[in-house]
């Protein structure tokens, strides 16, 4: 078939870039993906995959590996004031009552995606740095001096992609304002605390929040707190612990226990970005936050990442060498869509009809409606109570809502 004869090359060994080579490969076409890394390792903490992402990972025929080395976050997950005062809980099914969500340290998740994959199709080693395209092909240039050609070239490179440059003029990020402390505590340093669901507290301008990883074995925290004097953007940098317990003194009990136990925390400066106005180029695409790089207040960067790579290949596995470009410009319509409802209230989550609404946040009551200067809070109600659904901060670009 056609399909077969198309060679596509992946530039970025990430969890978008790897899911996106297994649905590529499983729909049968010749697949290479190019990391920048010397080799695929531990980095990063915790990933929280939902619903969304899990049924995707499931039609590949990955649910066992999520469920053998995820953890998964059950009905006691709940939001709380900054107090531990409960607020409401946190829903964990989709729409058909479906179950999955699971707390994954990232490196599990990118190891059992690599090793999905058939031999020699992941090539460490190799950064992207350059690229152009003639007729019908296309061509990567490598820093280490070596090249890639393929029909089409998917960038996956990530947040501060290089390939990026290729599709649109480079853009200056803003700074959100706020920083966000991330890190890992074994559980068995803190056996108390409970590893079956999924834990927000909101406070004034933070937020803090806690699931269980690495099939319950280790708590994955963030935390999210205010800065004044912009900072680089790295989810590497090394932060201060101790800078981190004075951030939230006087929290819950429960997150100053937890927070006794940390030895090392990363520091996370957090940046805006307005949407590209294209994420494809002739036989160039970008996927993942090579295209819609989000806020991690939403915890859809991964989730979103892999629906995109589920819908190229589906647009692709239905169309040969000539509808290359039609099927790339079909994805970006798709999933543009897609990512811009994800990033923001939808009208038929909320209703209108809030009158007796009784939820409380940051001391902020429901009457007939409010405003939230500074969260957005998806609810919804299937025959029953309003629950919340979400609750992030808003930053720029994510506007107040009026319930």
């Amino acid at each position: 078939m056609a399909k077969a004869r198309l060679k596509i090359v992946i530039v970025g060994g990430g969890i978008s870039g790897l899911f996106t080579a297994k649905a590529l490969s499983s729909a049968g076409f010749e697949v290479a993906v190019y990391e920048q890394a010397p080799a695929l390792g531990e980095v990063g903490a915790g990933v929280y995959l939902t619903p969304n992402s899990v049924r995707q990972l499931q039609r590949l025929g990955l649910l066992d590996e999520v469920e053998k080395w995820g953890s998964r976050v059950g009905p006691k997950s709940h939001y709380f004031r900054h107090d531990g005062a409960p607020i409401a809980p946190v829903q964990v099914t989709d729409s058909s009552g479906w179950s999955a969500n699971f707390g994954m340290h990232r490196a599990d998740l990118v190891e059992f995606l690599a090793r999905s994959l058939p031999p020699g199709v992941v090539n460490c080693g190799h950064r992207g740095v350059g690229f152009e395209q003639s007729g019908d092909r296309a061509i990567v240039k490598f820093a280490n001096g070596n090249t890639a050609e393929g029909d089409i070239v998917i960038a996956t490179d990530g947040i501060h992609s290089e390939l990026r440059q290729f599709v649109v003029p480079p853009s200056k990020p803003v700074f959100s304002g706020s920083i966000a402390y991330r890190g890992l505590v074994p559980l068995s340093r803190f056996p108390e605390w409970p590893m079956d669901r999924w834990q927000m507290w909101l406070g004034d301008k933070k937020h803090f929040l806690a699931f269980p990883v690495r099939h319950g074995t280790i708590i994955n925290y963030v935390g999210f707190v205010p800065a004044d004097a912009e900072m680089k953007e790295s989810w590497s940098a090394a932060g201060d612990p101790d800078m981190l317990r004075k951030e939230f003194a006087g929290w819950d009990p429960r997150i100053e226990s937890l927070l006794k136990h940390v030895d090392h925390t990363f520091r996370w400066a957090l940046y805006d970005r307005d949407p590209l106005p294209t994420w494809t180029k002739g036989r160039l695409t970008l996927l993942g936050d090579a295209a819609h790089p989000m806020l991690p207040h939403l915890g859809q960067g991964a989730n979103q990442s892999i629906e995109d790579g589920m819908a190229l290949a589906t647009l692709l596995e239905r169309t040969g060498p000539e509808g290359i470009p039609a099927a790339l410009q079909a994805y970006e319509k798709l999933r543009r869509e897609r990512v811009a409802e994800v990033g923001i209230v939808g009208d038929a989550d909320l209703e209108v009809g809030l009158a007796d609404l009784a939820v409380e946040v940051h001391g902020l009551p429901a009457r007939n409606g409010f405003r939230l200067s500074r969260l957005q809070v998806r609810l919804h109600r299937k025959g029953g109570p309003w629950q919340v659904a979400s609750v992030f901060p808003v930053g720029h670009g994510y506007p107040a809502i009026v319930l």
